[in-house]
């Protein structure tokens, strides 16, 4: 078996989609590298064997003419700055060109007063000429650079398109001032490099942007943190931190990492990781995790995972991952720019030909020819799916939603049938107390404390329950645990027995009936008993989450058939079915059968989604269509999963299935319309209804148009 690595590399000098797609080809060629490049994150995500190295990699990336780096080294540039200086020269001369060009015709210049000109090389254009050669040759700098590098390692890029048609227009025009040969399209050079200088800064502004979500999760975690050592609080790197080590975290703090509280009680505001606004209350014992705030009292915390392992770092590994990924649809636009581009230049020059063999005159002839190269560019096609996927998964991350990869849009659109596991699913998965039915004359308050003096030294769920619904517990002697049965001690004077109803000789028909009650709804029945008889039933349930009915109902109004799976008896299954508005129960299931569940759901020909949180639904979350994992679970139905929600609560599906649609959505909106651009505005540049600068224009504005519908997901809700 190959043992193979995977490592992410930051790409530069890429400036459209051919480039991704030029560098993707020549990494994929080494032997056992598979290798995805993603042109609106710079980054090419490489899994390679043994055989090949780090170096290597790069240096393939170096000789495609681009550069590369691991994210280590790598240092993120505003790349923005230079281009929008490049802009602004490239605007501030091109304006009086285009003006001097509009409004000076050569009869017009002649007769200005005070300048020596002739008929055949009128001044302004000398004048139009010195304004727009910097902004050919330095302005225009980028293209150059970039098609000279193509030329020499035998491909073409979209700059090569710009590049060609630039020159083209601006050495023509050159060639006609100085042999007063035919009309000067110095104002297309100009206006052309300024349209699409404005394209590219406000595309990189965009890009930007669009990966603020993903830097902001980044920049979460806390940068120091205040450890004991000889009980002095040292302040040290949080990178220092070592598994076991108990740190400190003061009111207004951010918890340095994942970690377990030893000591105090405080309020956590985990907003930035889940999304959910309501602080939570931990105390000794609860887990927390690193990046949220202590919005209370002070904590004394044991870090149980540090730097790559804890949930913050591993969220923001999922969304950079999904970042890098490609969506089936994007690999098919990747293959038409590829060829794109010899095809265009290709088109170009028999657009000439023919204008020029149809009788035309060479000046529209030659309009036309650069009209195709300029307006052939698809930059949109390139910035169409992958900016919709920056901004969707960032904005996902931000809600508590990790979409893991791009392959799972396709998949939330098909969905039919949604599998909800019951326990920490639906229900808290916590058992607490649902009611209490006493015997005449016995206060419910009582009841609870006889109770919890014997409960409370207990582990189990059950006792747990009950000890949490009373604040102040009494004590007990003479305690004994009766093997399978209950307990028994001595509280307050009296002998009390809890358990089952086999440790009771006297028990009531009204309270017998509030059992049989219990029982049928699917809850666990408690007596408590003293004076030699029964005085009161607590009745005990895993409760279901105050907000999953609600969800269930956004489950089916996006079309989804909630099906409820439980390994609990049917009783309880149908009772939590009920609450919820549930009709399809599947129950007493073997944690090994769930799989079998989804299995036999897709036999029937439904495209099964599962949400699930337990080590038992791995299998399920893997088998299906769509894996939903709870991420209050376990971290094994995480890793089987394709969506995790970080929220604990139901809501986050819908959500995410909402998000991931409308992603999924906004990327085919922005295929269509970077295709239809381009089928539609090659023909009318070829029969001359474009010119250079109107279609310089419109190539910076379609790719402008599909950068920004893409953000409009940033306000998705």
């Amino acid at each position: 078996m190959t043992v193979t690595s995977h490592v992410e590399l930051a790409i530069g000098g890429m400036t459209c989609a051919s480039c991704a797609a030029r560098v993707e080809r020549k990494l994929n060629k080494l032997d056992g590298v598979s290798a995805t490049v993603n042109y609106a994150t710079e980054k090419a995500a490489v899994t390679f064997p043994q055989s090949v190295s780090t170096t290597a990699l790069i240096q393939t990336v170096e000789a495609a003419g681009y550069t590369a780096q691991v994210p280590e080294a790598a240092q993120e540039a505003d790349t923005t700055q230079l281009l929008r200086w490049r802009l602004l020269v490239s605007l501030v001369l091109a304006v009086p060109v285009t003006l001097l060009s509009m409004l000076m015709p050569a009869p017009m210049a002649e007769s200005m007063a005070g300048m020596q000109m002739t008929p055949e090389t009128p001044g302004w254009q000398w004048i139009v000429f010195a304004l727009s050669t910097p902004v050919v040759i330095w302005a225009a700098w980028p293209f150059h650079k970039a098609a000279w590098t193509n030329l020499r390692h035998a491909t073409a890029t979209m700059d090569t398109l710009i590049s060609l048609g630039v020159s083209a227009a601006y050495l023509w025009s050159v060639y006609a001032l100085l042999f007063g040969d035919g009309h000067v399209y110095f104002e297309v050079a100009a206006v052309v490099t300024t349209f699409i200088l404005a394209g590219r800064y406000f595309e990189a502004r965009s890009k930007r942007r669009a990966g603020a979500a993903l830097r902001a999760l980044l920049e979460l975690g806390a940068k120091d943190v205040a450890v004991l050592r000889d009980g002095r609080e040292v302040r040290i790197p949080v990178e220092q931190l070592t598994v076991g080590t108990t740190f400190v975290v003061r009111p207004g703090e951010k918890i340095a990492t994942d970690g377990v509280v030893e000591d105090g009680s405080s309020a956590v505001d985990a907003s930035m990781l889940t999304g959910e606004s309501v602080p939570v209350e931990v105390g000794p014992g609860d887990a927390v995790t690193g990046g949220c705030v202590n919005a209370g009292g002070r904590l004394m915390v044991t870090a149980t995972r540090v730097g790559a392992d804890t949930q913050l770092a591993q969220m923001a590994k999922l969304v950079s991952d999904a970042q890098t990924g490609k969506a089936a649809v994007q690999r098919l636009a990747d293959r038409v720019s590829a060829v794109f581009v010899p095809i265009v230049i290709a088109l170009s020059v028999v657009t000439l030909g023919i204008w020029l063999l149809s009788g035309a005159d060479a000046n529209s002839a030659f309009t036309a020819a650069v009209a195709v190269l300029i307006i052939a560019c698809p930059c949109a096609l390139g910035l169409a799916t992958p900016t919709a996927l920056l901004v969707g998964t960032g904005r996902g991350a931000q809600m508590g939603i990790l979409i893991k990869g791009p392959e799972v849009l396709e998949s939330t659109r098909r969905v039919d049938t949604v599998v909800l596991d019951k326990t920490g699913t639906v229900t808290t998965g916590r058992m607490s107390l649902a009611h209490v039915h006493t015997s005449d004359g016995v206060s419910e308050e009582d009841a609870l404390r006889m109770a919890a003096a014997l409960e409370h030294a207990s582990e189990h769920p059950i006792a747990k329950a009950i000890t949490a619904a009373v604040a102040d517990v009494p004590a007990v002697t003479d305690f004994k645990n009766l093997e399978g049965l209950g307990v028994q001690g001595v509280v307050g004077g009296k002998l009390v027995v809890v358990g089952r109803a086999g440790l009771v000789d006297t028990i009531s028909d009204d309270l017998l009936n509030a059992k049989e009650v219990a029982e049928r709804k699917g809850h666990t029945a408690v007596l408590v008993a003293w004076d030699g008889r029964a005085q009161a039933v607590l009745s005990v349930a895993d409760t279901v989450k105050p907000t999953s009915a609600e969800a269930v109902r956004g489950l089916r109004a996006l079309g989804l058939n909630p099906v409820l799976l439980t390994g609990d008896n049917e009783a309880t299954a149908r009772n939590v079915a009920a609450e919820v508005g549930i009709g399809t129960v599947i129950a007493e299931v073997l944690p090994k059968d769930k799989v079998d569940v989804v299995r036999r759901l897709q036999a029937e020909g439904h495209v099964v989604a599962m949400v699930g949180d337990g080590v038992n639904d791995a299998a399920a979350l893997a088998q299906s269509d769509l894996g939903l994992a709870m991420g209050t679970g376990t971290d094994v139905a995480i890793e089987a999963s394709d969506l995790t929600l970080v929220r604990g609560d139901l809501r986050s599906a819908t959500d995410a299935i909402r998000l991931a649609r409308r992603t999924l959505g906004t990327i085919k909106g922005n295929l269509f319309w970077a295709f239809a651009y381009n089928v539609a505005a090659v023909p009318m540049a070829a029969l001359g209804l474009l010119n250079p600068m109107i279609a310089g224009a419109a190539m910076a504005l379609s790719s402008i148009f599909v950068v920004t519908n893409s953000l409009r997901l940033r306000r998705f809700r």
